[in-house]
């Protein structure tokens, strides 16, 4: 990598511990809500295999506009995404495939995971909120910016975060729901991608699960450790090292 840039990393890690001491998220909270978008109802419900999941709470605006005040620390409830009722009488695999597969090609990541490993998620994140991860773009890399406020993970640009702090935008928001916790040992996970034009669905989903990979993995977690609580022994080329990317 080269020497500018790993300054700049550098930089980053070293602010790291003046933006932890504030209580603010990486986006400042704000009265805006999710837009419905209600052209999408009558599709949905032609090609909805069963009555399961509510169709119509998957139509959002997905625009700089949205993007603009976002406040990920109001998610949709659950309850106006599936019918809690009926998801009572599945079994954690069904309603597992039956999320993930309602998110497929829909602009949103749908996926799980267990009620035990989410808790370690929770607990290591409650002592290092940030951290970085390289985005691989055919001969090179983008930087994003990471926020781990479970339940939510907000993702945005590291040249934005460094131009208007906790003023940029998310590019990438996650919620996790608990509600299946303790009677399936099932945590659903729902990624809402808020500018298209920065991130694809098949990236957004891979920086979901490296991210997730660096709290939950023991080696890996030790760099998140670092680059929170030892500023200056950070070094970014551990990072492209443990996600096998060549050191520019």
């Amino acid at each position: 990598m080269r020497s500018s840039s790993l300054q700049t990393l550098r930089t980053i890690a070293g602010s790291v511990k003046t933006v932890i001491a504030s209580s603010s998220p990486v986006v400042r909270q704000s009265s805006r809500s999710y837009f419905a978008n209600p052209s999408l109802g009558k599709l949905q419900k032609e090609t909805n295999p069963s009555d399961f999941l509510k169709w119509s709470s998957l139509g959002f605006f997905r625009t700089s506009k949205f993007a603009t005040g976002f406040n990920p620390l109001q998610p949709k409830p659950l309850d106006s995404i599936i019918d809690m009722e009926r998801a009572k009488d599945r079994s954690p695999e069904d309603l597992a495939s039956i999320w993930d597969d309602y998110h497929l090609g829909r602009g949103h990541i749908g996926i799980s995971m267990k009620a035990k490993l989410y808790h370690l998620l929770e607990q290591r994140a409650a002592d290092c909120r940030y951290f970085v991860i390289p985005l691989w773009r055919g001969s090179g890399y983008t930087t994003m910016f990471v926020q781990v406020q479970t339940p939510h993970i907000i993702f945005t640009g590291l040249e934005d975060y460094k131009a208007r702090g906790t003023q940029a935008a998310p590019y990438f928001t996650v919620s996790y729901y608990k509600e299946f916790a303790e009677s399936k040992d099932l945590v659903l996970i729902r990624g809402d991608i808020v500018f298209t034009s920065k991130l694809t669905d098949e990236e957004a989903e891979w920086l979901l699960e490296t991210t997730q990979s660096f709290y939950l993995n023991d080696v890996r977690y030790k760099l998140v450790e670092r680059f929170n609580r030892q500023t200056r022994d950070f070094e970014f080329k551990d990072v492209l090292q443990a996600l096998d990317m060549p050191i520019l």
